[in-house]
């Protein structure tokens, strides 16, 4: 069946010398896989150049149940990405938020609150010329933790408690049986982060180790709430960033 959906590319991987897997989340279907062809040639109707990741895509899909990977018939760019192919600190970033998606996104089905919310993050990102964005990613992935149902219970937070990663609330000693914690100065950076938003981000400033910091804290937060996540190939890079 013949459907037509948005959708934002996650990842792209070879499947042989002429076809490639494409991971894309799609407004109506929720996370798809597609059997893409290789192709250079500015004339081609799938142009492998807007399989980058994070790419937004109008799409004509043929969609089958009983296949694990569908086809494209035709797409187009609904919002082509001007500053983050270019910039190497939004390329980085980029790659390291399509991987966390990649392998956050399990879900099938329409999700349209969590689209909307890719697709705005996306545009605020590649438009931020002139902006500072050094905390965009971590922005970025607390507040995508809600729409993953796995958002931090603030609601008893005081000052001198312990976060529980585990169990996703703050407890007034460490957690017995586990040591999936952090302490009380740690924990502190929670409420922190979650009041950040893209526009005030900036006010936060955050040296390289504070930032790497949280961002491992996030990582592994993500690793305890979502099955077989594993470890993101391109963390390494985002510690580099940023001095």
């Amino acid at each position: 069946m013949l459907e037509k959906t948005r959708g934002i590319v996650l990842r792209t991987i070879k499947y042989n010398e002429t076809n490639n897997i494409v991971d894309i989340y799609t407004e109506a279907f929720g996370r798809m896989a597609f059997l893409v062809p290789v192709s250079r040639s500015r004339r081609a109707t799938l142009r492998s150049g807007w399989m980058q990741p994070l790419s937004m895509l109008d799409l004509d899909i043929t969609v089958k149940p009983t296949t694990r990977l569908q086809r494209i018939k035709e797409l187009r760019c609904t919002y082509p990405l001007v500053s983050i192919p270019c910039h190497p600190h939004k390329t980085a970033i980029a790659l390291f938020l399509a991987e966390m998606l990649a392998r956050s996104l399990r879900e099938e089905g329409e999700n349209q609150a969590l689209f909307v919310y890719l697709q705005h993050s996306i545009r605020w990102f590649d438009a931020c010329e002139g902006r500072p964005f050094a905390n965009f990613h971590l922005v970025f992935l607390m507040r995508l933790s809600r729409f993953l149902g796995i958002y931090p219970n603030l609601d008893n937070y005081r000052c001198g408690n312990y976060f529980d990663m585990l169990n996703a609330c703050f407890v007034s000693l460490p957690p017995v049986g586990h040591q999936a914690y952090l302490s009380a100065a740690e924990a502190a950076l929670i409420p922190a982060m979650m009041r950040m938003n893209y526009d005030t981000m900036h006010l936060f400033e955050l040296n390289r180790v504070q930032r790497n910091r949280c961002l491992e804290i996030i990582v592994r937060y993500y690793q305890l709430h979502i099955p077989a996540f594993g470890e993101p190939k391109s963390l390494e890079i985002l510690r580099e960033l940023f001095v």
